[in-house]
């Protein structure tokens, strides 16, 4: 309910007249209070008071008002009844401070009901909103909600207030829980917080929060522009380290954004120097179905690569068992992954997991997170998708590969 709403609703027809004595009474929020006589000093008042009020003579109505207020020795009733006539005239006239004022006296007072006090605590968050005190808003949302209120607009109300003052890690934290709060619910959260709880993150200098909200946006909101944030940060995270750009690069190609010409070919040769000429081949391959490869200037160049990495290949594939051979006997793991991921790339998905495994136990490794993420890209590239996710979501860090883990996940569930 609106602040202006509310208090028409409060207070239309309310003083009414009671006798020819001017014995005035208030329509007030309970019947004991209705029936209590309101003295003429004060009634008279605050009758001409509503006339006025009903004329849109503020003015003067609000003149009235300050008339029954200055009558000595008021009962606590007609203390009442003044403050809501005060807060109907101050709303009506746009006085925020007068109005703000009214419903302070009128929340502190004993003879408002519980409920009636929370929704003058949203009335008077609202018209301090309006009137741009977000100071205020705040104040008085935050009373709200301690006093029990529940309204959800009034949660996105504080929220945008803490954003308005510059209070991002506040707003961070009253967004966050709204959407935690909707989720536990089995709710989708709505797309305009996630993109305030992101914006305040960023404002906060928090990105691992914005991360974390980036994918819930990917998530919940697969546009290509989120996935277009989320990837960038990847790419620019200063702590992802040189091994895993080729790792940043194949969730690019994924989800549909590694697609020129010169990206392609870098791509190529990164999975080459990776170890990789089989993935090489993929790329290529999808650049020229794609058309980004062959029909342009650099046509002879690409068919160059095209040729090297297919002779690559080749010369992979053909040494599959002596290389497997030199492998065992190393003590580091990564040559047996590296090699494991070929033998899935030529089609031989069984042994050459078997052999990822078996690097992994070997230990030795440059990094485990990584060695782990691989295994379940190539559980992934074997068609196995369970295995795949639940080996994935085991990849810790702090480097980048839990989040290429997240993103793929993410990825694997639109598949």
């Amino acid at each position: 309910m609106t602040a202006r709403l509310f208090h028409a609703a409060l207070l239309s027809g309310s003083i009414l007249a009671a006798s020819c004595a001017a014995t005035v009474s208030l329509l007030a929020p309970t019947q004991a209070q209705a029936q209590e006589a309101l003295r003429p000093e004060v009634g008279k008042p605050l009758q001409r008071a509503q006339a006025a009020l009903r004329a849109r003579q503020f003015p003067q109505a609000m003149a009235a008002v300050n008339t029954a207020d200055a009558v000595r020795d008021k009962t606590p009733n007609e203390t009442y009844v003044i403050a809501q006539m005060r807060a109907a005239v101050a709303q009506s006239s746009g006085d925020v401070a007068q109005s703000i004022a009214a419903d302070d006296a009128l929340i502190a007072s004993s003879r408002t009901p519980g409920a009636e006090k929370t929704r003058l605590l949203m009335a008077e968050a609202s018209i301090a909103y309006t009137a741009h005190d977000y100071a205020r808003t705040i104040t008085a949302l935050e009373r709200y909600f301690k006093a029990g209120g529940t309204d959800a607009s009034m949660r996105t109300l504080l929220i945008q207030s803490y954003y308005l003052q510059k209070d991002y890690p506040n707003a961070a934290r009253t967004q966050s829980a709204q959407i935690a709060a909707e989720e536990r619910a089995r709710q989708v959260p709505p797309e305009n917080q996630l993109n305030l709880l992101a914006s305040v993150q960023q404002l906060s200098n928090d990105p691992n929060g914005f991360n974390a909200t980036m994918v819930k946006l990917v998530q919940y909101y697969p546009k290509p522009l989120y996935w277009a944030q989320l990837v960038h940060g990847l790419r620019t995270n200063p702590n992802i380290p040189d091994r895993l750009q080729y790792d940043v690069d194949r969730i690019r190609l994924a989800v549909g954004l590694l697609t020129s010409t010169a990206d392609l070919m870098d791509m190529a040769e990164l999975a080459v120097q990776a170890g990789y000429p089989g993935q090489a081949q993929q790329i290529i391959a999808y650049g020229y179905s794609s058309g980004a490869l062959g029909k342009d200037a650099g046509a002879a160049r690409e068919a160059r690569l095209k040729a090297l990495v297919d002779q690559t290949a080749a010369a992979k594939k053909a040494s599959l068992a002596t290389d497997e051979t030199a492998a065992q006997a190393l003590p580091s793991g990564d040559p047996l992954l590296v090699l494991g991921y070929n033998y899935v790339a030529f089609g031989q998905a069984d042994h050459g997991l078997a052999l990822m495994q078996q690097g992994i136990a070997k230990d030795h490794l440059v990094s485990v997170d990584d060695a782990t993420l691989h295994l379940g890209l190539a559980n992934m590239d074997a068609g196995r998708k369970a295995d795949a996710v639940r080996i994935l979501k085991t990849v810790g860090g702090t480097d980048g590969a839990a989040q290429l883990a997240q993103l793929w996940i993410l990825q694997i569930g639109k598949r």
